[in-house]
């Protein structure tokens, strides 16, 4: 790892053991480490006794998207958002999109300097609603992600975390209470799918939805690429769809977005829009009233319906919101139905 003009920032939830490693218990990994190690993810390691954050202060993206990217579409729709990351990651997806940042050895690719307070100007100064931790897992730079937090909140500004939910619960109950909406990637429905292409397991991800839902009041929405061959048979399909459903409740929006070749799984053909359609169907049948289908274009995919008279409310093309219908109220004008997520 190359980390050279960086200065490690003291990390939380690290615990010294009786064999003299030092472990840190920010996620399930629980990466015991000897002095001049890091962790899994790359970005978190020992110096001396000492658990610190070789990412902290330095941010790789730093780009202004739509704020239905990342995906959301039930937070303040058609706003503008500030999306930045660092590198490395707590799991091992073969099918990472972003691979060549949560895999870059080389902390050098992230800018010089954005200081929290540097972070939260420049959304204010670009006239972003929010900021985005997105790119690479931002649980695994829960400390600088906390406090660019702050940093947005004391100028107005909302924080948005993109992730896949890896996080032990004292870490996670510190992290999400500086988060305003999430978008937690629900990889796969089976155990072998998690173990074998993530490096990860499924039970703490399920976990931090139960706890999204049910103890915070953090906006959810989940995403699941779906992978041909691995994770969209319609058992499996139906059976995530059932769980968010009695698990969550049915107005949690889900995304389902199509596999294009990357990273390990390169020799796998992209989804097809048939797969795509038929989860979507899955979903609606299995109760879900807002779901929606990414990384492809056109299709009923992108239009939020109001779930009681099916009226379209939001009309979107591509990223764009090009008709919004929604009342100021976050209500359906035809029937008065109440939409769940944050619209004014």
């Amino acid at each position: 790892m190359t980390a050279s003009n960086l200065t490690p920032h003291p990390a939380l939830y690290g615990r010294m053991l009786d064999d003299g490693r030092l472990q840190c218990g920010l996620c399930p990994r629980e990466c015991k480490l000897h002095p001049g190690q890091h962790g899994a993810c790359l970005v978190r390691g020992r110096v001396g006794d000492q658990l610190v954050l070789h990412a902290y202060g330095r941010a790789s993206g730093l780009c202004v998207d739509p704020i239905e990217k990342k995906p959301l579409y039930h937070f303040h729709p058609g706003s503008d958002v500030l999306s930045f990351g660092t590198v490395g990651c707590n799991l091992a997806c073969k099918f990472c999109q972003n691979w060549g940042l949560s895999k870059a050895k080389d902390l050098s690719r992230m800018v010089a300097s954005a200081t929290p307070q540097a972070v939260a100007l420049a959304a204010q100064h670009a006239g972003c609603r929010s900021v985005a931790f997105t790119y690479n897992e931002p649980v695994i730079f829960a400390e600088y992600a906390m406090d660019v937090a702050d940093a947005c909140h004391a100028l107005g500004i909302a924080t948005v975390a993109v992730t896949a939910g890896y996080i032990q619960p004292p870490a996670r109950e510190e992290f999400f209470a500086r988060i305003d909406a999430a978008n937690v990637d629900l990889k796969s429905f089976r155990e072998d799918f998690y173990y074998r292409l993530t490096g990860a397991h499924l039970q703490p991800v399920l976990d931090t939805l139960r706890y999204l839902r049910h103890h915070t009041s953090v906006w959810l929405e989940i995403t699941t690429l779906l992978i041909p061959g691995y994770n969209d048979s319609p058992a499996e399909v139906t059976e995530l769809c059932r769980w968010i459903a009695g698990e969550l409740g049915t107005d949690v929006p889900l995304h389902w977005s199509a596999f294009h070749p990357n990273h390990r799984l390169r020799d796998i053909a992209p989804t097809p829009r048939d797969t795509l359609e038929r989860c979507h169907d899955i979903a609606l049948s299995q109760g879900l009233s807002f779901v929606y289908q990414g990384n492809v274009r056109g299709g009923r995919g992108h239009t939020t319906h109001c779930p009681r008279c099916d009226a379209e409310l939001l009309v979107r093309e591509g990223f764009a919101v090009v008709r919004n219908a929604v009342a100021a109220d976050g209500t359906c004008p035809h029937c008065g139905q109440k939409l769940p997520g944050r619209f004014l």
